[in-house]
């Protein structure tokens, strides 16, 4: 498996599709909690407007910034390798066996997505 294809697997395809799928089924968002708890830390050292202002919309130029990222390097294929993860990690409370062959639908996809090859030829 060549490095970028390795890393975009592990970066978006298990980060950001599968764990964020997990974090929704278990119902927690552990980057809303931390960016929560950051925000009112710099809310008490700077009693600034602005401040809060960005904590609150941080999670949505974040999230923006990973679908960029994926997209740019996978293209359409990486995004749907991306929405299989995420599809896999909502379901793995209900249904283990059908999430793991999402989960594996979607690591497939996301290989052929960043080979060169492949991706020239569905193109």
């Amino acid at each position: 498996m060549a490095k970028k294809s390795r890393t975009y697997v592990w970066q978006f395809v298990i980060g950001l599709g599968f764990l964020s799928g997990l974090w929704t089924a278990i119902g927690i968002d552990p980057e809303a909690v931390i960016l929560n708890a950051l925000g009112r830390a710099a809310g008490t050292i700077i009693a600034d407007e602005n401040v809060r202002t960005l904590f609150v919309i941080l999670p949505t130029i974040l999230l923006l910034f990973s679908i960029y990222g994926a997209y740019r390097k996978g293209r359409v294929m990486g995004l749907a390798a991306v929405i299989v993860a995420y599809l896999a990690g909502i379901s793995i409370l209900v249904s283990t066996g059908t999430a793991l062959l999402l989960l594996l639908a979607a690591v497939i996809i996301g290989l052929l997505a960043t080979n060169r090859r492949v991706a020239r030829i569905i193109r």
